[in-house]
C-alpha cells in the first residue's frame, strides 16, 4: 500500500520522496521534463518496498522527511543491495544545508543538492546520476582544511 502515486502513463523511472509538496513539485518539473516518468511517495518507510516493487533508474529522496528520513531510508536501500535483495539504484539526496553533505557521504548517496532547489542544477544532478556518474552540488563549499598552517 503505496501512498500518493501520481503516474505519467504507468511509468516511473524516478521514484520521487518527499513530504513538501513544493518539493515535489519543482522535482517534477524538472524530471518529467527531462521525459522521464515519476512515481511519488512521502514516506522514508515506503522506499524499500516501492523499489522492490518497481525497478526505477533513480530515487530522489529527501532528507527531512518525516517518520524515517532520508538518511534512513538511503541507508536501509543499501542494505537491502548488499544482501542481495534488492539491484543497486543510485540516490539523488535533497538537503537542507550544506552542513548536511557529511549525512549524504555517510548513508551511500551518489548524489546531493542543497536547497533552495533551482532547476538548472537540478537537472544537472538528474542527468549526472541517471548517467553512473556522482553530483556534488557545487553550492557545497567544504571547510578548508587548517592543517599545515
Amino acid at each position: 500500500m503505496a501512498g500518493n502515486h501520481h503516474d505519467s502513463e504507468g511509468a516511473g523511472d524516478v521514484l520521487l520522496v518527499s513530504d513538501e509538496a513544493t518539493v515535489r513539485e519543482e522535482v517534477r518539473s524538472v524530471v518529467e521534463g527531462l521525459g522521464l516518468g515519476v512515481n511519488e511517495v512521502t514516506r522514508g518507510a515506503e522506499v524499500t518496498p516501492e523499489v522492490q516493487r518497481h525497478p526505477y533508474r533513480l530515487v530522489v529522496l529527501d532528507l527531512q522527511i518525516g517518520n524515517m528520513g532520508g538518511m534512513a531510508a538511503c541507508m536501509d536501500l543499501r542494505l537491502e543491495e548488499s544482501g542481495g535483495r534488492l539491484p543497486h539504484v543510485p540516490v539523488l539526496m535533497l538537503l537542507d544545508r550544506r552542513a548536511d553533505v557529511f549525512l549524504a557521504r555517510r548513508s551511500g548517496a551518489e548524489g546531493w543538492v542543497v536547497k533552495p532547489l533551482d532547476p538548472i542544477r537540478l537537472r544537472k544532478a538528474v542527468k549526472a546520476v541517471l548517467a553512473g556518474d556522482v553530483y556534488h552540488d557545487r553550492s557545497y563549499q567544504p571547510v578548508p582544511s587548517t592543517a599545515g598552517r
